[in-house]
């Protein structure tokens, strides 16, 4: 697969704008293109696409973070070599000059938490109304549906009632797993767990079951072959099925469907969108230690990284700017 489906982060915004970014499968418009459902890829890193600016753009936000990687173009390769060479010296924490797999799975991984935890930070607020470092699941449904359940009569004849009277108990059923003492308040590690389940094993139930009712249209438990492409591309009336859908449509009878009955139950579900064989960590680091390490050592010396710093930190999307700012304890 594609590494569409390393992206798979939810989006935060006020409203309807959150409750969107709560449900984002549910709730988006049907894309043209192929849409990723995976957690994490199923890919093998024999299988990446050539490394042209587009691959590199996920070699950056994975060695980054995806928000430090936004302004990294406005640095000159220079200044983006200088700062990669501080970052290196991070990394090798038993500073002993050279960068191993180990090393680098350790930094992408703490910067995978770093950004979920920051994205938590910046919302925190918006949900704590009254300021007492919890929020209760009463705060959350009126910062998050207060308006809809106010004023119920502007939405009897819109699309958006179906969509909060789904979104409302369906949030609520997710805020009660992230609950784990169950006393309908989160501290912040599970707010984060509800608003970032896939992160969290205790979540992944959730995550499986909220896949399911997203692509089962005909509400019988299971997503057949039609379903399963229909979550993924828009057939036009009357067009031809790009060569991807019926790549999609292959893989889905050799793959996804294990028990071979025509149709994925949860368990086949879960082994698609979360697979448990694929650290994305260990093979991102892998990958990068593959593309630079020039004497095949299996390690890396502070001048390799630098030689291929564009695969790093290079111009395209990067931003580690505000980074080199911030307390690294952290990290």
């Amino acid at each position: 697969m594609a590494r569409g489906g390393r992206d798979r982060l939810l989006g935060l915004a006020l409203g309807l704008l959150l409750a969107l970014a709560l449900a984002p499968r549910a709730l988006r418009a049907k894309p043209t293109v192929r849409k990723e459902r995976v957690v994490r890829p199923d890919s093998e890193l024999g299988e990446r696409p050539p490394e042209d600016n587009q691959s590199f753009q996920y070699d950056h936000e994975a060695f980054l973070g995806k928000e430090d990687s936004k302004t990294f173009d406005q640095l000159t390769s220079e200044e983006s070599k200088e700062r990669l060479g501080k970052i290196v010296d991070r990394i090798d924490s038993d500073g002993d000059s050279f960068v191993t797999t180990e090393e680098l799975k350790t930094w992408i991984k703490r910067v995978q938490k770093r950004y979920i935890y920051d994205n938590v930070a910046k919302v925190w607020k918006d949900y704590d109304r009254d300021k007492d470092d919890k929020i209760s699941w009463e705060e959350y449904k009126q910062a998050t549906y207060g308006y809809y359940l106010g004023n119920p009569t502007e939405f009897q004849d819109t699309s958006d009632h179906h969509t909060f009277k789904k979104m409302l108990p369906r949030d609520e059923r997710r805020f009660k797993a992230a609950d784990l003492d169950g006393d309908q308040t989160a501290t912040r590690e599970e707010f984060t767990a509800f608003l970032h389940p896939e992160e969290f094993e205790h979540m992944k139930e959730i995550v499986v079951l909220e896949t399911l009712e997203d692509i089962d249209k005909n509400g019988d438990g299971f997503v057949d072959q039609d379903e399963y492409i229909a979550d993924m591309f828009s057939h036009e009336e009357n067009g031809p099925e790009p060569d991807w859908v019926l790549s999609e449509r292959e893989q889905f009878n050799e793959f996804r469907d294990l028990n071979k009955d025509g149709k994925l139950d949860k368990d086949e579900i879960r082994h698609w969108i979360l697979p448990q064989d694929y650290d994305h960590a260990q093979a991102e680091a892998r990958h990068l230690v593959y593309e630079s390490d020039k004497d095949k050592d299996e390690k890396l010396t502070k001048e390799e990284i630098l030689e291929n710093w564009n695969m790093f930190v290079g111009s395209q999307a990067t931003n580690y700017g505000e980074d080199l700012t911030k307390n690294h304890d952290e990290l």
